[in-house]
């Protein structure tokens, strides 16, 4: 998904950006539960501003039926197109104060309420500053801007910056006597974590603009650098070949990796409404991308892209374009009911499309499937709102869990176990 930059303002009343709102009726509230810590945490966007303003809810129980995630005990704020749990913790790319990019967590207690602790800052001119991915407890990486050919390093148990690995030389492996080449980065739209290597993106960009990095590639491959994770070295380089980038970046990380290891990653091809867009996978047991397997948009839509992918049980589940994608304030690409749910099998790679769920709208910053308590869930929400929740998957076929009703768009849903 692309943001594009809305004309509109959103005045925002003093005290928006962290506080709670009441609701005199809320349909679920958030009693105290003694008894048991888990806690079900649903972000919903109340407006599709770049600001992403929204709201976050702690739910004692998996949510049924008709909510609202704008009630007592919500926290409002901003940066709510999404996050990226990891295990018991949730991050997002932008701070709930202000959308400052960067790494925040959110926080917990038992009691529901959820509050934004620890930030790491990074620059706040470049797509994909704060990009990031988490180890282990206390190793993780991202990226940042203002030094865009090192990958900074972090301890996600203090939320504290620990150093860098230093990549000029390894990004200068290609192209680096090429004019045509202005701005050069790495890790700034994919990182990810596999089997003791680090891998992260370089971008070889014909720009040097507000939009560096994003449709704007030199080379009409996608090079990925390999890191050992023991000793923080480069390895090698390896490519995803002719599909044009892996943009766009936020809290949808676009890969997946399935159960038994294989990682399967999204580019979205070499414009903003697609072309040349394919899923590709890298081998449990592998670091190089594996030559006899690719998913191309352009033999399912041509001239469409792939968003999201999820994957599971040998099957991958995202969302296809059922007409001709537009960019741009106007265009169809984010906000209107153009994307359709299917199911392919990764060995054959039939399709089959989910049915009972209507057509919906981008899943943007947001997953589109998840899996909670053992349960496949696809994020469902409509132009027009009324379908507005998380429907659940019984093969080739979903009905709705639950259906928001008040404090935006469904943006995200997870389950941990409060402190």
């Amino acid at each position: 998904m692309n943001f594009n930059k809305l004309t509109a303002t959103i005045i925002l009343a003093t005290g928006l950006f962290v506080s709670c709102v009441e609701n005199d009726n809320p349909v679920n509230p958030i009693d105290p539960d003694p008894e048991g810590t888990n806690k079900y945490v649903l972000i919903t966007t109340s407006d599709q501003s770049v600001e992403k303003p929204g709201y976050a809810t702690a739910f004692n129980e998996l949510p049924t039926g008709e909510i609202v995630n704008n009630g007592t005990g919500s926290l409002q704020g901003l940066g709510f197109g999404g996050w990226r749990p990891q295990n018991n913790r949730i991050f997002k790319m932008f701070n709930t104060a202000a959308a400052e990019r960067g790494i925040e967590e959110l926080k917990v207690d038992a009691e529901g309420k959820i509050s934004p602790s620890g930030f790491i800052k990074t620059d706040q001119s470049t797509n994909g500053s704060g990009n990031f991915v988490i180890a282990s407890e206390t190793q993780g990486f991202y990226f940042d801007g203002e030094n865009p050919l090192d990958i900074q390093t972090f301890d996600p148990s203090t939320m504290a910056r620990t150093g860098e690995i230093k990549l000029e030389e390894a990004v200068n492996e290609q192209g680096a006597d090429e004019p045509a080449i202005l701005y050069r980065s790495v890790g700034q739209k994919f990182l990810a974590v596999k089997n003791g290597k680090l891998y992260a993106d370089i971008t070889y960009a014909k720009t040097d603009g507000e939009q560096k990095g994003l449709w704007d590639d030199f080379f009409p491959d996608v090079h990925i650098a390999v890191i050992n994770l023991e000793n923080l070295q480069y390895e090698k380089t390896i490519k995803i070949e002719d599909t044009g980038s892996i943009a766009y970046v936020n809290d949808n990380k676009r890969y997946d990796f399935d159960d038994n290891g294989d990682l399967y990653i999204v580019t979205q091809g070499n414009t903003e409404t697609g072309g040349k867009s394919k899923i590709v996978r890298i081998k449990a047991s592998e670091d190089v991308v594996d030559p006899e397997w690719s998913l191309n948009m352009d033999d399912i839509f041509p001239g469409g892209k792939f968003v999201s992918v999820f994957a599971k049980g040998g099957k991958i589940i995202t969302v296809v374009p059922n007409t001709v994608l537009t960019g741009g304030p106007e265009g169809n690409i984010n906000q209107e009911d153009v994307w359709d749910f299917y199911q392919f099998d990764i060995e054959s790679k039939e399709k089959t499309k989910i049915e009972g769920v209507p057509s919906v709208t981008n899943p943007g910053a947001a997953f589109g499937a998840i899996e909670i308590d053992d349960k496949v869930l696809l994020r469902v929400h409509t132009k027009d709102g009324s379908t507005n929740g998380y429907y659940q998957l019984d093969g080739t076929s979903a009905t709705p869990l639950f259906n928001v009703t008040a404090g935006g768009s469904v943006a995200g849903l997870y389950k941990i176990s409060a402190e």
